[in-house]
């Protein structure tokens, strides 16, 4: 099944090369969840703040057993520092 995975701010060096922008389509198996996508990319869990699937928040304590389906885009932000 296909899902768009996106990842924003300092966040996008995690992607190949051959992103586009700041997203890759992605081939993955059926019942893959968000956090079979953050090891695989390698994401260190204290960047990953924010987490959308569809527009739809997800809690840090839905993300690692949470499936995607087929379509789904997959959006992470890391903490926002600033002001």
């Amino acid at each position: 099944m296909k899902v768009t995975f996106k990842l924003f701010a300092s966040l996008t060096d995690y992607l190949p090369a051959e992103r586009k922008y700041n997203a890759v389509e992605l081939d993955v198996e059926p019942a893959t969840t968000i956090g079979d996508l953050i090891v695989r990319f390698r994401l260190p869990e204290k960047l990953v703040h924010l987490v959308l699937v569809n527009g739809r928040y997800i809690a840090p304590a839905d993300r690692p057993a949470m499936a995607l389906q087929d379509g789904d885009v997959l959006a992470i932000w890391p903490p926002v520092a600033g002001g």
